[in-house]
């Protein structure tokens, strides 16, 4: 059996890397084939040795990314956590992924929509419907147990958390002054406890 050659799969990762900053920085359609190879300092033709199309390297990116998350969203569930423990483990492996994968989830913030309905990218909208099953499933079980507000619209929450999460990819820089773990801490603050001083509320 042979073995892969571990030059050329790193050779290969490189590229992907590649091109996925380039795609969250110009976007999908703005970026060519030219574009990467230029950034790769090869020839567009040598790119095809790795990859049939630029659809294919989109595809592995957002793949490799929501592959991951929703593996980490499945064991938080599954952990039988109370639901507030749960909604800020959730919450908190969404920033970590941040760092891991910043340039997919730009990717995704900015393609998914327009993505997920095409064939190769149907599994888009499949990730989109598990991921609001989970989330509402933690919301619907924090009002039962008393953990949340009994008033709360768990559609309403599910979509402002899924939002105001998310969005923060367009401003949060790996490495920089913010960390994700920082970042986590302070939106769940906010969220779980409000903004005004616990000791001025009497």
């Amino acid at each position: 059996m042979t073995q892969p050659d571990p030059s050329k799969s790193a050779r290969r990762n490189e590229l992907l890397g590649l091109a996925a900053n380039l795609f969250a920085e110009r976007g999908l359609r703005a970026t060519t084939v030219r574009d990467i190879a230029d950034a790769a300092g090869i020839l567009s033709g040598s790119l095809y040795h790795h990859f049939d199309s630029k659809e294919a390297m989109v595809d592995e990116i957002l793949r490799g990314f929501l592959d991951d998350l929703f593996g980490r969203y499945r064991e938080i569930v599954a952990a039988g956590l109370p639901a507030r423990d749960t909604l800020e483990a959730l919450v908190t492996a969404s920033y970590e992924s941040f760092d891991r994968f910043h340039a997919a989830v730009a990717i995704y913030q900015a393609e998914a929509k327009r993505l997920s309905g095409t064939p190769r990218f149907e599994y888009i909208a499949e990730y989109n419907k598990e991921f609001r099953e989970l989330w509402h499933q933690v919301l619907t079980q924090g009002v039962a147990d008393g953990s949340f507000r009994p008033e709360m619209d768990i559609e309403l929450a599910y979509r402002f958390l899924r939002d105001t999460v998310w969005v923060s990819v367009r401003w949060y820089q790996p490495g920089g002054r913010i960390t994700v773990d920082n970042l986590a801490k302070q939106y769940l603050t906010i969220v779980l406890d409000g903004l005004t001083n616990p000791e001025q509320r009497a």
